[in-house]
């Protein structure tokens, strides 16, 4: 069985992601000591909140650099939602801020003058994700399904790093992927079955 870690620095509700691998039978760890992430076979990095504020959090410790020689080291990242988000960059959110930039690209609000019809943000509830390549995390699943959203600030990159978009006023990437580095902008640990199916594929990468 895999050493999975889930980081802990004070920005998520780390019991959905911890009770959505336990109901999968795998034991995870919650960790705030970046000294012994290099101890994991995989981490997951959750959150909500604010992007400048979380990434003064995972600074405080050198949470920072002990993800990215993680992610160096070629085991798989898993990032959910502002987790995603700061595997980017950088992100505008509330001012300037620079992420751990694992994935090329930027965060951005959604541009309501793009939206064809009247929408709220945050994008809030269930929305269908459109796989848009191939990836380990995608096995087993159609080619279009519904996760949860909850957000009002989206990634921007190349193409090549997209594997799922969604649609809410505009098209955007809802998921990524650089290599071992994943990032889904949904929360799979709160999407039922298809959610599961997410987190079950990254267990057996």
């Amino acid at each position: 069985m895999s050493k999975i870690a889930v980081i802990d620095y004070n920005m998520g509700n780390l019991s959905s992601v911890k009770n959505a691998f336990l109901k999968l039978g795998q034991k995870v760890d919650i960790v705030s000591q970046p000294e012994i992430l290099k101890d994991y076979d995989k981490i997951v990095l959750p959150g909500v909140g604010a992007f400048g504020d979380a990434m003064d959090h995972l600074r405080e410790n050198e949470m920072d650099l002990s993800i990215k020689e993680f992610a160096k080291s070629g085991k798989p990242l898993l990032g959910i939602c502002l987790g995603m988000q700061l595997l980017f960059d950088r992100s505008e959110e509330f001012g300037s801020h620079i992420g751990l930039g694992l994935v090329p690209g930027d965060i951005k609000y959604f541009d309501s003058k793009k939206f064809s019809k009247r929408l709220k943000v945050p994008h809030m509830g269930w929305n269908k994700l459109f796989v848009q390549k191939s990836s380990p995390l995608f096995n087993g699943l159609e080619e279009s399904f519904y996760l949860y959203f909850v957000h009002s600030y989206h990634a921007i990159c190349d193409e090549k790093y997209i594997i799922g978009k969604t649609l809410y006023g505009y098209e955007f990437a809802s998921a990524v992927q650089n290599e071992n580095v994943f990032g889904f902008q949904p929360h799979p640990e709160k999407s039922h079955n298809d959610g599961l199916k997410i987190v079950k594929n990254f267990i057996a990468i």
